[in-house]
């Protein structure tokens, strides 16, 4: 059974479409493919088909902190493979 395909034109952050693209290229699909096998599963859960939260008030105050570049530590590989 052929599926008829259709058109459509979306509003992406232009960063987040590239890296994805790389992903896709990597995994052999193309954005359209991704994009189809989201909304399949969007048709067989009857929902988003993972997990979405609202972030409480302290990990805002951490997520905005992180924006602002503020209370971040530099972290380096090594120290990181040593704990």
């Amino acid at each position: 059974m052929t599926t008829a395909r259709e058109t459509t034109s979306i509003k992406l952050d232009k960063y987040t479409k590239e890296e994805a693209k790389k992903i896709f290229a990597k995994l052999g699909i193309s954005m359209g493919d991704a994009v189809n096998m989201f909304l399949t599963q969007v048709t067989l859960n009857k929902g988003i088909p993972f997990e979405i939260k609202i972030p409480n008030d302290e990990t805002k105050v951490v997520m905005q902190d992180i924006l602002a570049d503020k209370n971040i530590d530099k972290l380096d590989l090594k120290e990181l493979k040593s704990q």
